[in-house]
């Protein structure tokens, strides 16, 4: 499953809850909430540092008014999950039958979610 995005801070390990971009020609950092997906030149932060960001000199910060929300699962976190509990539901494959003594053709037959693999008629 994929992780959750962290904080961008050098050697912050917290989850981010904010993001924040640069309006360079109007001198203005911008913290608002944690963008739906990364992007080049923005910065995602934890609440501490989203909280105690400062701009250069000449600069202006406009920042989120009220409290930062953790983002919610994603539906890639769901499906990975998913197929994580899949994966963990199937059987082991059995070892061949040793009294067996086909090995021109031998049978592949399995079961792979709701799909089962039937060998062909001889």
């Amino acid at each position: 499953m994929r992780s959750p995005r962290r904080c961008s801070r050098n050697g912050c390990p917290r989850q981010a809850v904010a993001t924040l971009t640069y309006v360079y020609n109007e001198s203005t950092a911008v913290v608002g909430p944690l963008a739906a997906f990364a992007e080049p030149h923005t910065y995602d932060l934890c609440e501490p540092h989203a909280r105690s960001l400062t701009a250069p000199r000449g600069w202006d910060v406009v920042r989120h008014e009220g409290e930062f929300e953790p983002p919610p699962p994603t539906t890639d976190d769901l499906v990975a999950l998913a197929e994580a509990v899949r994966e963990a539901a199937r059987p082991a494959p059995r070892p061949p039958d040793p009294d067996q003594n086909h090995h021109d053709h031998p049978q592949q037959t399995g079961r792979r979610g709701h799909l089962r693999v039937i060998p062909p008629n001889h």
